[in-house]
């Protein structure tokens, strides 16, 4: 089988459309639906069926896409043993990270690479949800997204999962609440409370949400704000309570807002990195996943 129709079928995989395989890989669409058309003809099954106005994969289109993530990743490797061999880690890296995360761990991770000569980091800062991971692992090198403890991992073959952090979430409140005096409040203490929450379909709110199961309460949501500089703000002023990740929260030493462990109940975000197992075996990626797993433990020591 010819490899670059194997890695179109895996960009069809990654990007969900024609149209947006044609943009990322400079072809029409046109010429990538010959290239589908021709790879089915050469494994002699069907790769791809209608949907809408555009195709999906079929069973065998979604078996060889994965197979062909191997071949790709096997390729990848022997590219980056020969480079190993010649010469130190070395090139771009391109690298998502969610807004918070960024906050959290860029600036340290930046000082860290600064040591490693020959490796240039371009990061970008994307408001993230789990879904949204897939499509951004085939457009960047390295992805650091979060999501809810409770929630399903990401359910894929094809990409390689590394754990970076557990980070718990605090109730952020007023330094003048009522509540602020307590070392730890119970989740059912803030069902008259005003809330101050994310985007529907964001890791805080997925969080937000499951415990309103576990304690069969209805949180009372006011604002969806995803900057969660700006949600500090509003909570400092009064207009509103907020859970916050612990580690990437400014709380000014308690001055600005008071932070507090919810009593009972397990609320954390899990940050990992996401990468394809082809783009796992740079060098120079191994580099960037060596520097955020660093500052990663540096955080939680």
């Amino acid at each position: 089988m010819d490899v670059g129709r194997l890695r179109v079928l895996r960009e069809l995989a990654d990007r969900g459309s024609v149209t947006a395989v044609a943009a990322a890989l400079s072809f029409t669409p046109s010429a990538i639906s010959q290239q589908l058309k021709a790879l089915s003809a050469e494994v002699g099954m069907p790769l791809t069926e209608p949907s809408g106005r555009g195709v999906r994969l079929t069973d065998a289109g979604r078996v060889l896409a994965a197979e062909a993530e191997a071949v790709l990743a096997a390729l990848a490797k022997a590219d980056a043993t020969l480079e190993q061999l010649r010469t130190v880690p070395r090139g771009q890296v391109r690298m998502a990270i969610f807004q918070s995360g960024a906050r959290m761990m860029l600036a340290g991770v930046l000082t860290r690479l600064a040591g490693v000569e020959g490796v240039e980091l371009l990061c970008r800062d994307i408001d993230m949800t789990p879904e949204d991971v897939p499509a951004l692992a085939a457009e960047h090198d390295v992805v650091v997204s979060h999501r809810d403890e409770h929630g399903p991992p990401l359910s894929t073959a094809r990409w390689r999962v590394v754990p970076l952090l557990r980070e718990p979430f605090d109730v952020v409140l007023p330094p003048a609440h009522p509540l602020a005096a307590s070392e730890q409040i119970a989740f059912a203490d803030l069902t008259d409370e005003a809330w101050i929450s994310v985007k529907v379909g964001f890791p805080v709110d997925d969080l937000l949400r499951s415990l309103a199961v576990q304690t069969g309460t209805t949180p009372r949501v006011v604002q969806r704000i995803n900057d969660f500089s700006v949600t500090e703000e509003l909570v400092a002023g009064g207009h509103g309570i907020a859970l916050l990740p612990r580690y990437s929260t400014d709380d000014r030493g308690g001055r600005r807002i008071v932070r507090r462990t919810l009593a009972g109940v397990r609320a954390a975000r899990l940050v990992e990195v996401v990468m394809r197992t082809s783009a796992a075996e740079r060098p120079a990626v191994q580099a960037v996943l060596a520097a955020l797993q660093a500052e990663a433990a540096a955080l939680t020591a």
